[in-house]
């Protein structure tokens, strides 16, 4: 076979992808060959004790628990129970258990106090009532019918009628008509009036 001068850029580029391959696929499996040589053969002071990844059976999320690295050891370890017993959690007021900080109640001045203490404004007063009494009529036998007036509009009327759909006349004496707004339960006493 016969490497042509066009193909030797891409002969040379596929060789030196090749030989990074092979060494990732040695690296891979084989972990415990070191990475760098030893330039010294002084050992450790402190034994490498070896790391046992512990099950993730059994935990939520699959998350392990954050301590002391764990050994093959199974013995049990009294000084760090004695530790985690001795642990007094001393926060910051803040709640461990909220995902997010309480956010602080803004003080209030002693003028809001003030006004708080004397509590909310009364309602405002219902509107007056617009009729204006000038004059009844009374016959004999017949029930008293007023008259009540209203801008250019009169309206004659005998107790318990409505008068423009929103005053009730509940009680017609010789001196005043007492009304009342059926949309607010409004009473007002309008006094008879000379024109």
């Amino acid at each position: 076979m016969k490497i042509g001068a066009e193909n030797r850029t891409k002969v040379i580029v596929a060789a030196v992808l090749g030989a990074l391959a092979l060494i990732l696929v040695v690296r891979m499996m084989f972990p415990s060959l070191p990475s760098e040589p030893e330039a010294t053969g002084v050992v450790p002071s402190v034994p490498a004790q070896p790391q046992v990844r512990p099950a993730l059976r059994g935990r939520p999320g699959g998350h392990r628990a954050a301590g002391p690295p764990h050994s093959i050891d199974p013995s049990l370890r009294y000084d760090w129970l004695k530790a985690s017993e001795d642990t007094k959690y001393e926060g910051n007021g803040r709640n461990i258990f909220m995902a997010q900080a309480e956010i602080p109640q803004p003080v209030a001045s002693a003028k809001e106090k003030e006004e708080e203490a004397k509590g909310p404004p009364p309602p405002p007063p219902p509107p007056p009532i617009n009729l204006k009494f000038y004059g009844y009529a009374s016959r004999p036998g017949q029930p008293k019918k007023i008259f009540l007036s209203q801008g250019e509009d009169v309206f004659i009327a005998s107790e318990g009628d409505i008068v423009d759909r929103r005053y009730k006349v509940l009680h017609i004496s010789t001196t005043s008509v007492e009304i009342e707004d059926v949309l607010s339960n409004n009473r007002q006493m309008i006094p008879l009036t000379q024109s």
